[in-house]
């Protein structure tokens, strides 16, 4: 196909005839005081190389668009003097069409007469319109040029993964002089001698090589000696296995290993031949499509990923096969639980409590589950729920509650009250007795005064009963003492001492 359109715009473009301009050639010929070169290679945007200045005068021009310079796929190009825009010069007509399968190989050269200006460039070939640039031209007085070109050089060519050239390399030098103009370029191989740059330099021995270079202006002015290195190595033997190609997920997953809300996929390849070549990937039936960068996948359900990778040779790997399923976040929990109180017990005839009440807690959360229930009995403070409560302080009481879920959410305070009273006439026949109240053998010195129905404070601590640990008996003894200050029978004082000798003692412990 490109091999068609070459000869199609050769014929063309041949009915050109350049306007102050000998015809392109590739034979040999008589240079003229001046060369300039343009370059180009695979790109359809640029011109690899074209000099921005030059003096007037007989001047030739060398336009190369070859596999030398890089063009590998045959892409044809065409090196074209504007004459019609406003603003440049319009007495060189020059379109000469430059392809790696002409008869000249793609390197041509014609010989034009530049006049002070501005020349203007570009491809003529749809499609390359961004291929164009310009060319200043200056009188060529040169006098006081004292200033050398500037000279630079470009490799090409394939190389490995150390970055070694395998089997040749191709030097380009490039040289360009906002003064009187290049004159000559030179360069030389591995320091054997200098001669003339006409055309980009082939190396091939295998080893290290360097090339120097250097240029010269219309004034006499030659630049510094430039060099690059590069090695060259063998070819490298035939590539004929395939690169070995791995899928990583990652994301944040529930109980039964689904990711929530998103996946992400990362796919990675190895080859240690020719190097990996590209990484392809299909998702959920979908044609395959290159990997570039990980990708998320956000679409709930299950999925099933493919992946295949290439190397440089153009062996391809099995293709492998990933599944996952993607759920939904959960909704956030705005709800607080639900939680509620049961008072048990015996009862008389009035409903109060006969000796004791036990309060058990209940608490319940749909959503990110209970954190935690506490209470806090007539006046005391906030407690951590974990067992029920048993109330044995004769008097009516109020226990509060609350409970909070797992998002944090807290229920809204709620209260049960009560009236405990003493069972029978006496309700403690063998009462203590003892002067002052005593607590595990701690003397608090006061007084053990009767509190109604035949029972002392000592008889209401009980510090004998049952009591699940050593912070449920202290509780127990705080709510005892607070209904002793609010029936008058102890002061703040009192009861402060009190409970110090109940969470001293080992009661319940």
């Amino acid at each position: 196909m490109i091999r068609r359109l070459t000869a199609a715009l050769s014929a063309l473009l041949l009915t050109v005839t350049p306007l102050a301009a000998t015809p392109a050639t590739a034979a040999p010929r008589v240079a003229a005081d001046q060369v300039l070169t343009w370059t180009a290679d695979d790109d359809i945007t640029r011109y690899k190389s074209a000099p921005t200045q030059a003096v007037a005068g007989a001047t030739t021009i060398i336009w190369e668009n070859s596999a030398a310079t890089g063009n590998t796929t045959g892409m044809p190009h065409t090196l074209t003097f504007d004459t019609t825009t406003e603003g440049y010069n319009h007495d060189v007509t020059l379109n000469i069409l430059a392809s790696p399968f002409d008869a000249n190989d793609g390197r041509h050269q014609a010989t034009v007469t530049l006049t002070p200006g501005r020349y203007r460039y570009f491809c003529s070939i749809p499609g390359h319109s961004q291929m164009v640039g310009e060319l200043v031209v200056t009188d060529g007085g040169g006098g006081g040029d004292t200033t050398p070109p500037t000279v630079t050089a470009a490799v090409a060519g394939d190389r490995d993964q150390d970055g070694n050239y395998v089997g040749a390399a191709t030097v380009t030098v490039t040289a360009t002089d906002a003064g009187s103009g290049v004159d000559t370029v030179e360069y030389q191989v591995d320091d054997t001698s200098f001669q003339p740059y006409t055309q980009p330099v082939r190396v091939t021995a295998v080893g290290d090589h360097s090339v120097q270079f250097r240029a010269t202006d219309q004034a006499g002015n030659t630049s510094t000696v430039g060099s690059v290195s590069f090695r060259i190595v063998e070819p490298t033997e035939e590539d004929t296995t395939a690169p070995v190609v791995t899928a990583a997920l990652s994301g944040e997953k529930d109980s039964d290993g689904n990711y929530i809300g998103t996946a992400t996929a990362t796919l990675t390849a190895t080859d240690a031949g020719s190097g990996v070549a590209t990484i392809e990937y299909a998702l959920d039936g979908a044609a395959f499509s290159a990997y570039t960068n990980p990708f998320v996948v956000t679409a709930t359900g299950m999925h099933m990923l493919h992946y295949r990778a290439t190397d440089v040779a153009g062996n391809t790997s099995a293709e492998q096969m990933a599944h996952f399923t993607v759920v939904a976040p959960p909704q956030e929990d705005t709800t607080p639980p639900a939680v509620s109180a049961t008072v048990t017990g015996e009862r008389n005839d009035d409903g109060a409590y006969v000796v004791a009440a036990t309060v058990t807690l209940t608490a319940t959360d749909a959503g990110s589950g209970v954190a935690s229930v506490e209470y806090a009995l007539d006046a005391g403070a906030w407690t951590a729920y974990a067992a029920p409560v048993s109330v044995r302080a004769v008097g009516a009481h109020t226990l509060r509650y609350r409970a909070t879920d797992a998002a944090g959410n807290a229920s809204a305070e709620q209260s049960a009250t009560f009236t405990v009273v003493a069972g029978g006439t006496d309700a403690c026949p063998e009462s203590d007795t003892r002067a002052t109240v005593i607590i595990d053998g701690d003397d608090t010195g006061v007084a053990n005064a009767d509190t109604g129905d035949g029972c002392t404070i000592n008889d209401l601590i009980d510090e004998h009963a049952d009591y699940p640990g050593h912070a449920d008996f202290v509780r127990h003894v705080e709510a005892v003492t607070t209904a002793l200050v609010t029936g008058g029978t102890l002061n703040k004082r009192q009861q402060g001492a009190i409970v110090r000798a109940a969470a001293r003692s080992d009661v319940g412990a």
